[in-house]
């Protein structure tokens, strides 16, 4: 049966019968936020009015968009730069109290006498008296 002739029109009725029988299917039509989703990822949004009569909106979000992640990144470094500052003055003030107690340890009263006495000074016994001139007006 190779070579057998097939009318078209039988093939035809039988095609449709088989159709008939199938059930038919649904049309699968995007819902509407579906719709939009495919059109944003299309880039077809792009084209409607909507977008074209605000395109100067729609270009100042942008803008303001790109100011605010500036602005993350500006905040960013500014915590990282007053953390360093901070850090710093730490370490300046440690310093600064380290060597303000070897100062007073150096220059304490009884550290100065033992230290001078090779030189031949001693500490006064008696308090320093305060000489006042009165000037007399000519």
């Amino acid at each position: 049966m190779d070579n057998q002739y097939i009318d078209k029109e039988e093939l035809a009725a039988q095609e449709e019968q088989k159709a008939k029988k199938q059930k038919p299917k649904k049309e699968s039509r995007p819902r509407g936020k579906a719709s939009v989703f495919v059109q944003i990822l299309n880039g077809d949004i792009l084209t409607r009015d909507l977008v074209l009569n605000n395109l100067g909106f729609v270009f100042f979000c942008i803008l303001l968009l790109i100011l605010l992640v500036a602005k993350g990144y500006y905040g960013k470094q500014l915590t990282k730069d007053i953390d360093t500052s901070l850090k710093r003055l730490d370490a300046t003030t440690a310093e600064y109290v380290e060597s303000k107690a070897k100062l007073e340890e150096k220059t304490k009263r009884f550290e100065l006498v033992r230290k001078l006495e090779p030189r031949g000074l001693k500490e006064t016994t008696k308090p320093a008296k305060v000489i006042r001139v009165k000037q007399t007006e000519d």
